[in-house]
């Protein structure tokens, strides 16, 4: 048998070793684990225009164990030139391969998208794009462009009649356009046929109907006081009387911090000031609740047209029929309310 040169030994030698090496590093950067190695899964947000080397920077900051091990591999996938934005749950012991073909993918966890109370646009605009990649700017003129385009009777008056307040999921990148166009989906599915059918039978559009809600909302913190407010203006709007309604008032002078109504600001040339001019606002004043909106479609059936807070500071209203007993009302008021800033100052003193 031929003896094998001693230099081909050697070189074969150095060869199985470096081949062996680099399969078992292969092995290592691939399938040992890499992140978060035994601590809790993690949250990466990659904001839309974001490098890899801030993706990177991101990940030393207690994600990735061996950045080297995870740069590499990502560059040889082609990750550091797609980097897609979004939210994403890393999880405890996941290997690179794992974690890269996550990135890569889009697979992201959905965003909560929270909105309530809110009087205006500015302040709908900041709550909704809080958890998305969203700024306010790029959903108003989303929302500005929908306006202009769409044929179901929103305008820039009465458009956050379209914002349903509720819980949704969305992935972090939607864009913008996307986004509206899941609110406005949102909204014709909270419009069902039963509610449209009340609508109907209350005189008033769904717009229309969500405008009102808002007042009544605004009138009073008593869940179970809604309806009959309802009931109420519903009588002024079909007698033509003016809603003579404060929060209107409010929100046309747009001081919100402003507790009585006076006289003066009754004055003020506006289409929300609802003693000068009959009718509805031409928008709602804030996005009124389902509670509220059910409220107008399940309106109480009675003959008031006035009310007046009660004289006990519940937050409760006394209501009534005719002028004369809503003045009574109002005197009672107005005498609890003196004696309460009487003591008020006598306890100053």
């Amino acid at each position: 048998m031929a003896e094998v040169p001693k230099g081909k030994l050697v070189l074969y030698l150095v060869v199985s070793t470096l081949t062996i090496s680099f399969v078992f590093y292969g092995y290592q950067i691939c399938y040992t684990p890499n992140i978060l190695l035994d601590r809790e899964d993690r949250l990466l947000i990659i904001k839309p225009g974001e490098t890899f080397r801030q993706v990177q920077e991101d990940l030393a900051k207690g994600i990735v164990n061996d950045m080297v091990s995870f740069s590499f591999l990502a560059r040889l996938s082609g990750y550091d030139k797609a980097i897609v934005p979004g939210r994403y749950v890393l999880r405890t012991n996941m290997t690179n391969l794992q974690a890269i073909k996550v990135l890569k993918s889009g697979r992201q966890e959905a965003v909560k998208v929270t909105f309530s109370y809110v009087r205006l646009r500015k302040e709908l605009a900041e709550k909704i794009t809080k958890n998305i990649g969203i700024s306010p700017d790029e959903f108003n003129e989303a929302l500005d462009e929908f306006v202009a385009t769409n044929n179901e009777g929103f305008t820039k008056d009465n458009v956050l009649c379209m914002f349903i307040p509720n819980t949704y999921e969305v992935y972090f990148n939607i864009s913008p356009t996307d986004f509206i166009a899941r609110m406005n989906s949102e909204y014709k599915k909270f419009w069902t046929e039963e509610r449209k059918n009340k609508a109907k039978e209350v005189g008033l559009t769904p717009i229309e109907i969500s405008i009102l809600a808002s007042i009544v909302q605004a009138e009073s913190v008593k869940a179970d006081e809604a309806p009959i407010i309802a009931g109420l203006y519903l009588n002024r709007l079909k007698k033509d009387i003016a809603l003579q309604a404060d929060p209107t008032l409010v929100y046309a002078l747009g001081d919100f911090t402003l507790k009585r109504v006076l006289n003066g600001h009754k004055q003020i040339k506006s289409p929300y000031n609802t003693y000068k001019y009959p009718g509805l606002p031409p928008g709602p004043i804030n996005v009124p609740q389902v509670a509220s909106i059910d409220a107008v479609l399940n309106y109480q059936h009675h003959d008031y047209y006035y009310m007046c807070a009660k004289e006990d500071f519940s937050g409760y209203h006394n209501f009534a029929h005719n002028l004369e007993d809503h003045n009574k009302n109002a005197r009672r008021y107005q005498k609890a309310l003196d004696a309460e800033m009487e003591k008020a100052e006598r306890n100053k003193k």
